[in-house]
């Protein structure tokens, strides 16, 4: 793995291209292929070129939730009342540095893109699950998958359940049938898909991509085109990138990504004079829930402090844990509250049969957790909590003995993460120099571009599909109207 931008090629060098085409996709996951089919429906001559042996990328190994709202019909069906003001308040209020114009132009298109979804051949289940799970166990359509309801976002914008998943049950593949009717959808169009065929440079001329080279086991080869659009994924499985851009991400053993995350797509932008951005944050979680009645119990850190309202999404309580002293956290629960976790990511420490026991045996300054459980009991039993606003349904005074520690800490609990930055884009996929320039002829989307989904605490299940999908559209359409 290397972390070196790859030498571009000038066009005047090329001898014999390969082929001549309107427009090159590198990377068949949800935006390269939807990039692919709404450049072909525009009514371009699309060529993917596809590192593996079959389509999907990670996309394939996504549980199938996309982040739509704004009132689609499994909205409507459930009697979710939603609009794409308040969809767009929520997104920007969870933001880091808001796009604007991006999360308005996803939040208006949502429904449609919702409904162009569909129209690849399924249907989202007019369903709805209403506990707090990392993903449906089954089929419903829709559940909360973010932190519409946790404060302060609950008082920025109304909450409404925005995460739609696929009917397929479990919590992996289930996108992978999206892709295949992606797949199915480009061969209709007659979209060439090139396998186990690489990217290995993009050809400029002058300040314009006009191509790309290709590697496909010994063969090597130049393609021309009037755009490129790069869909190639993020940098998580670039041991290198990993560890000098998101070195949280390089203590932990389990990262969420298929082989071909290495970071190229990105690095392909930036050798053509493309910037980017967030390249230092991280989507990283090792989830406490479900069951839901952890929640009501407090997380605090190795001082004995709160620092996050507990009922968070899970990425946003772990984002929060990663920015205390040494990453640790625990969570503590009496003996009422107390139940195992479904999916164990976090460590059970041991059990107690007094606070200043446990406060000891966790090496947490003494009084501070007394101080800490009496506070947060005192309010909980009035249904308040003056510090974080936890939702009253997890609020319950942790006073009923013996008392349970979970470790939460980075390097004990189980993380698993990927990376969130990208390449510097246009609302179109247009890449951006530096200057806020874009690139002609150069294009990115999905997870080796920055959109919607710029960290760990803002983010909500279904960011990733979603905005990849409908920007890859975008990207897509507007490569196919490029000119030579």
């Amino acid at each position: 793995m290397t972390t070196q931008l790859p030498e571009t090629i000038d066009a005047a060098s090329v001898a014999d291209w390969s082929d001549d085409v309107d427009v090159v996709v590198v990377g068949f996951g949800i935006a390269g292929g939807c990039a692919a089919v709404s450049a072909a429906a525009a009514g371009a001559r699309v060529l993917v070129l596809e590192r593996a042996a079959a389509a999907g990328g990670t996309t394939s190994m996504a549980g199938g939730h996309f982040y739509l709202g704004g009132g689609t019909a499994v909205q409507q069906a459930t009697g979710h009342e939603d609009s794409a003001d308040e969809m767009y308040k929520y997104l920007v209020a969870v933001s880091q540095e808001p796009e604007l114009d991006k999360i308005r132009a996803y939040c208006d298109g949502s429904v449609e893109h919702f409904n162009w979804l569909e129209d690849l051949g399924f249907q989202f289940e007019r369903s709805y699950y209403p506990e707090k799970a990392v993903i449906q166990p089954n089929t419903e359509g829709l559940m909360f998958t973010g932190n519409e309801k946790v404060w302060p976002y609950k008082d920025e914008a109304k909450p409404a359940p925005r995460g739609h998943k696929v009917p397929v049950p479990g919590d992996t593949g289930g996108a992978g049938m999206v892709v295949d009717l992606l797949v199915k959808r480009a061969a209709d169009l007659g979209v060439q898909i090139r396998y186990e065929t690489g990217a290995s440079a993009l050809v400029v001329e002058r300040d314009a991509v006009v191509g790309v080279g290709w590697k496909h086991f010994n063969d090597s080869g130049v393609i021309r085109a009037k755009a490129v659009v790069i869909a190639a994924g993020g940098f998580v499985m670039n041991p290198e990138m990993v560890a000098e851009l998101t070195p949280k991400l390089a203590e932990k053993p389990f990262v969420l990504g298929n082989s071909y995350d290495d970071g190229l797509g990105i690095r392909l932008g930036e050798s053509a004079g493309g910037a980017t951005k967030h390249m230092d944050q991280i989507f990283i979680t090792a989830p406490v829930y479900p069951p839901s009645i952890l929640l009501t119990g407090i997380i605090v850190n190795k001082l004995g402090h709160r620092f996050v309202t507990e009922d968070s999404y899970h990425s946003r309580t772990s984002g929060f844990v990663m920015d205390q002293p040494d990453s640790a956290a625990y969570l503590i629960v009496d003996e009422a509250h107390m139940e195992r976790p479904m999916f164990p990511l976090i460590k059970f420490i041991d059990g107690w049969e007094t606070v200043d026991e446990m406060e000891s045996a966790l090496g947490i300054p003494q009084g501070n957790l007394v101080a800490t459980l009496d506070r947060y009991n005192e309010h909980a039993a009035r249904g308040e909590d003056p510090d974080f606003h936890k939702q009253p349904e997890f609020l319950a005074a942790q006073d009923t003995g013996p008392w349970a520690a979970f470790d939460l800490s980075l390097g004990h609990a189980m993380y698993s993460g990927f990376t969130v930055g990208g390449l510097a884009t246009t609302v179109d996929g247009e890449v951006r120099r530096a200057d806020d320039s874009v690139i002609p002829g150069l294009y990115a989307a999905g997870a080796c571009a920055s959109n919607i989904a710029q960290d760990g605490k803002g983010y909500a299940s279904g960011t990733q599909l979603g905005e990849g999908s409908f920007f890859g559209r975008r990207a897509g359409t507007h490569a196919a109207q490029q000119k030579a």
